[in-house]
């Protein structure tokens, strides 16, 4: 076979398929594995999930610029987004507060523009794990979003590291919208597999 015809076989079909998954990763969607409780009862430990990249503008790779945003994050939306505090992690919560909306979080419930909205997604422990760092989690604010920016939560709200901690996520962190759960496992205390979690397989993610 000639060096020519090889190269047209073989390894030309490689690097298409290369960089087609590449412009995928970069451009459409993403998978991301959750490693923590934070989303909890939504997504658990285990879980592996697709992210939809595109929906709220795709990054041009080495820059902070988006282009194409179809729509920006909205409330009950489980976003990915580079965390601020470390850029090197990627967090996912979900969107609570919107740009120029004032969040006060009292005794666990949440209101906006001084209005008590609905919460299905709120989880809440009997024991607070926090309570010795922080014993008025349940209150939180008034506070109010800025510009280009949500507030963020997670379900599991006893024991996550939100935007009660940290702070506003810019939209230019927002990485894209959790959509379907493509696969998930179920680990042991001793950080082996029990068993594939089956029925969570395909599942959409509210």
């Amino acid at each position: 076979m000639g060096k020519r015809k090889f190269i047209k076989e073989y390894v030309e079909p490689i690097v298409i398929a290369v960089l087609i998954a590449l412009f995928v990763r970069t451009f459409i969607v993403q998978a991301f594995k959750i490693p923590s409780g934070s989303m909890e009862p939504t997504l658990l430990v285990g879980d592996y999930l697709l992210v939809n990249k595109f929906l709220y503008g795709t990054r041009i790779p080495f820059t902070d610029t988006k282009i194409l945003r179809l729509k920006e994050p909205q409330r009950g939306d489980i976003i990915v987004f580079i965390y601020p505090k470390d850029q090197s992690k990627d967090f996912i919560k979900r969107v609570i507060g919107q740009e120029g909306e004032k969040v006060e979080i009292v005794q666990n419930k949440i209101y906006i523009n001084d209005q008590l909205i609905d919460d299905p997604w709120g989880h809440f422990s009997e024991k607070n794990p926090w309570a010795r760092y922080l014993p008025s989690i349940e209150n939180f604010g008034p506070v109010v979003v800025p510009k280009n920016s949500v507030l963020v939560l997670g379900d599991n709200r006893d024991n996550s590291l939100d935007s009660r901690f940290w702070g506003f996520v810019t939209l230019d962190e927002v990485k894209g919208k959790a959509f379907i759960l493509y696969f998930s496992l179920d680990w042991n205390s001793k950080g082996l597999v029990n068993k594939i979690r089956w029925t969570r397989i395909g599942k959409l993610i509210r």
